[in-house]
């Protein structure tokens, strides 16, 4: 299945890879780094995956927490926020985000999209931004899943209940999907076309977006050359409708890098070399990459920092070649004894956080987003339930595991990184 790039669209991509300036405030790319007001721009943040929520009257809301999580952010420097646009399917599915924005295609919770305009408000005011993400292959959103089962009718799988096997095996079946596809383009469009109600500005005028980002960590699932052209097909045209929409922003992948390419450099390339992608993103979990076990954290953790620093250096050689920022977007490190208690201690997880934030110093990154942010939260059950306060770590995640609080040790590794 092939895609073409409209000719405004590509228009747009060649008048902004010539370097043409953006408005004020807005992020742009020059000689393979971002550049903000004449400026090269550099970053430490994070993940806020629920900040729309938060950001909403309705249910799932706090606006005073909102509040006062942006400004202990804005005071350590994270200015830069990766941000789940809105949960897609009905409310109530077990390890998916509750309340969604898109209940229905086509169809929004009106309060979560007066929420996500709120919540960009609040970033202007204090000069921060976001990095907005639409889909996701993982069900904790919907995503692939959902798109399958409104365009089909065949039921999303759920990992926890029916193997991650199996539901990896029906994500395939969304990169060849005409009517998926399709759903979720629309879905592009009203999102990235939206006037924010709050402000009276078009999104596409908002420097408070720093990127769109194609979705979280997309992934083919297939080493079938069909299911990758499709992979790449709708990316690329994802990209085309962004840019043609709104040719002021960034937009990246969200892609985990090699691990998230079926470990096949050639895919890696491809999609770093769909046009109209401004920068690189990877991402680094050694728990998940198994690079260090539950039962040894601390003495795995010089493993885990050797395979990052090997990680990284792969994909700085392909940004290097292609004119790319890098960026590590999402990475994670379990607290002490891989407990969840929000009191903790976190000293292999800090150790491993000012290397990756030494990075970015050193000039090998020109960003990074740790996962994730859960501030102020309280969090009342092991598994996140309706009702409770969000944390950094999605409702399929042990609640705790992978969350930066604000009383954690963490937070002075992250007041050292700051760049600001």
């Amino acid at each position: 299945m092939k895609f073409s790039i409209s000719k405004v669209a590509l228009a747009a991509v060649l008048f902004l890879a010539a370097g043409c300036a953006r408005p004020a405030g807005f992020t742009t790319v020059k000689d393979g780094h971002f550049i903000r007001d004449g400026r090269v721009q550099k970053f430490v943040g994070t993940n806020f995956w629920y900040g729309p929520i938060l950001a909403s009257e309705g249910r799932g809301g706090n606006i005073a927490r909102l509040e006062r999580e942006l400004d202990a952010l804005k005071d350590l420097g994270l200015v830069n926020l990766r941000v789940l646009v809105g949960g897609d399917g009905p409310d109530g599915v077990f390890s998916r985000v509750d309340p969604a924005l898109q209940t229905s295609p086509g169809v929004y919770n009106d309060t979560l999209l007066v929420g996500l305009d709120r919540f960009l408000a609040e970033l202007g005011k204090r000069d921060m931004q976001a990095v907005l993400f639409l889909n996701n292959s993982w069900e904790w959103s919907g995503g692939y899943g959902q798109y399958l089962e409104w365009a089909t009718g065949e039921k999303a799988l759920i990992p926890l209940v029916d193997g991650y096997w199996p539901f990896m095996l029906q994500m395939r079946k969304f990169q060849t999907s005409v009517e998926a596809q399709e759903l979720f383009f629309n879905h592009v469009r009203a999102i990235v076309g939206r006037t924010n109600s709050i402000t009276g500005k078009a999104y596409r005028d908002d420097p408070a977006i720093f990127s769109w980002q194609i979705g979280n960590e997309p992934r083919c699932f297939s080493d079938d050359p069909k299911i990758r052209d499709g992979f790449i097909g709708w990316m690329t045209k994802t990209v085309s409708i962004i840019k043609e929409i709104d040719p002021n922003h960034l937009v990246s992948t969200g892609n985990e890098g090699l691990m998230g390419c079926e470990s096949d450099p050639a895919l890696l390339r491809r999609v770093n070399s769909i046009p109209g992608v401004d920068y690189m993103t990877i991402h680094i979990w050694p728990y998940n990459w198994n690079w260090a076990k539950a039962e040894s954290l601390a003495e795995d953790l010089d493993n885990a920092i050797a395979k990052t620093d090997e990680y990284v250096a792969l994909h700085s050689e392909l940004a290097l070649e292609l004119g790319l920022p890098l960026v590590v977007e999402e990475f994670g490190f379990p607290r002490d004894g891989f407990s969840e208690s929000r009191d903790a201690a976190t000293t292999c997880r800090d150790k491993y956080y000012r290397h990756v934030f030494n990075m970015v110093s050193e000039g090998k990154l020109d960003g990074l987003n740790f996962w994730g942010w859960s501030g102020f939260a309280q969090p009342a059950h092991s598994r996140w339930e309706p009702g409770d306060d969000y944390t950094g770590d999605p409702a399929q995640e042990a609640q705790g595991l992978n969350g930066v609080y604000i009383n954690d040790s963490t937070i002075d590794i992250i007041k050292q990184s700051q760049l600001y």
